[in-house]
């Protein structure tokens, strides 16, 4: 989209781009932590890297916990503020790694930013679809995916300074900069109006139960969750796989990753078009499983190959596998909204978060043994499992709609490319 004659993933003035400056602070924060978080752990407070991992391990497992209380909760007062709240508290937790010199208070802490974190992502759904609308929320999800990517681009340019510094000063510096970036985005938070629950559930564990209850729609998140799996393939599988198996040059990652970054900023909201109710978002979730694994094929192919050709086709599989990325995370979401109780959108989502969570915390030590081990096996295997698995989501999808799942949501009328732009409120993920 175009902001002043000029491309920009920010959206036109209104609700939808304080929320989107709201996660372009955040996801700043995330960029710095990202990139600064390792080396601060291990060069500054000392501890192993083998320690590291089995925190972060820990931690993530168990804040996955939070997603379905905390979802339930934004759906029984504002999100907005909810979530305002939330990153308050995030910010104390982040200014508390400073405090962090043996494992036991970095697991303390490290617990505390993943139940955080992951109740968050579920509060922030039922913000985002609070502020985009029925017919606008799987866009405005798609335009703070731009913009997330942005800053986290940002944030980890930011973090080179003190990672070439490499002083404990720098690394506090570090540390309190990520701590600050929750404080500029609860602050942008509150510029929005209040969103109070559409209505008040008869019991206050009604909407996770029910949400935890509803087979078709776990069947069908079950599903985006296994594509899901493919975030760990970009992050992990690719660049190790790109060092030990193909002729071509370690920096190559680097350009990987620039690729992925800049199409999901220019694509997102574009390939997300279309998916806003449960339908289509099915017939997009089937789109994104074929591409995916046409990605997973050509990853394949660089087994071996000289360093011109391995670099050729390893940034063409990026682009493909960006394309399908970007499809399933729009789909995920028209789905994740389109078949949930429309009162309880943020117990769904949290729910959504909880499945999408565990297949991120199994995905590590999957597919690093699936195609580290694997090899061209390993890759083909996963193609398969990649296509198989979108092209049974339009049946699930088919099964919920006629369990009356998502029933409201659905019976509106999806809009025409573009509507959510035009309609979106004039005040602003």
């Amino acid at each position: 989209m175009t902001v002043h004659g000029r491309w920009s993933p920010l959206p036109p003035p209104g609700r939808l781009r304080t929320l989107a400056l709201a996660t372009l602070a955040n996801t700043v924060g995330s960029g710095l932590w990202l990139a600064g978080a390792p080396l601060y752990l291990t060069r500054d407070v000392g501890l192993s890297a083998a320690s590291v991992g089995l925190g972060l391990t820990v931690a993530g497992l168990l804040g996955l916990t939070a997603a379905v209380p905390l979802g339930g909760l934004a759906d029984r007062r504002d999100p907005r503020t909810l979530r305002a709240l939330l990153q308050l508290l995030q910010a104390a937790v982040a200014g508390a790694y400073l405090l962090v010199a043996s494992f036991p208070a970095f697991l303390v802490v490290a617990v505390l930013d993943a139940l955080l974190t992951a109740g968050n992502l579920a509060v922030r759904a039922a913000l985002v679809a609070a502020v985009g609308g029925p017919e606008g929320r799987v866009q405005a999800f798609a335009t703070l995916r731009a913009v997330a990517n942005l800053g986290i681009a940002l944030g980890a340019g930011l973090a080179g300074f003190a990672l070439a510094a490499d002083t404990h000063l720098a690394y506090q510096v570090l540390v309190v900069g990520n701590a600050i970036t929750y404080l500029v985005s609860a602050a942008l938070l509150m510029r929005l109006p209040g969103y109070p629950p559409r209505a008040a559930p008869a019991r206050a564990t009604s909407g996770r139960a029910r949400a935890l209850r509803d087979l078709p729609f776990l069947a069908v998140s079950g599903a985006s969750a296994v594509l899901a799996l493919h975030a760990t393939v970009l992050t992990l599988v690719v660049p190790l796989w790109t060092v030990s198996r193909t002729g071509a040059p370690p920096a190559v990652v680097s350009a990987v990753l620039l690729v992925n970054t800049s199409l999901t900023v220019l694509l997102a909201v574009r390939l997300a078009r279309g998916s806003d109710t449960a339908v289509p978002a099915a017939a997009a979730m089937r789109r994104a499983g074929l591409v995916l694994a046409v990605a997973m094929l050509l990853y394949a192919a660089t087994t071996c190959t000289p360093a011109g050709p391995a670099t050729g086709l390893l940034l063409l599989a990026t682009a493909v596998y960006t394309v399908g990325d970007l499809w399933h995370s729009s789909a995920g979401a028209g789905l994740a909204y389109g078949l949930a109780a429309p009162e309880s959108i943020g117990a769904y989502q949290g729910v959504d978060g909880l499945l999408a969570g565990l297949a991120r915390a199994v995905g590590p030590a999957l597919l690093t043994w699936a195609v580290l081990d694997g090899g061209v096996v390993g890759w083909c295997a996963l193609a398969l499992l990649f296509a198989l698995v979108g092209l049974l989501v339009p049946t699930l999808t088919r099964r919920a709609l006629a369990g009356g799942a998502g029933q409201l949501a659905n019976d509106l009328p999806a809009p025409a490319p573009g509507a959510a732009a035009r309609r979106r409120p004039t005040g602003r993920h």
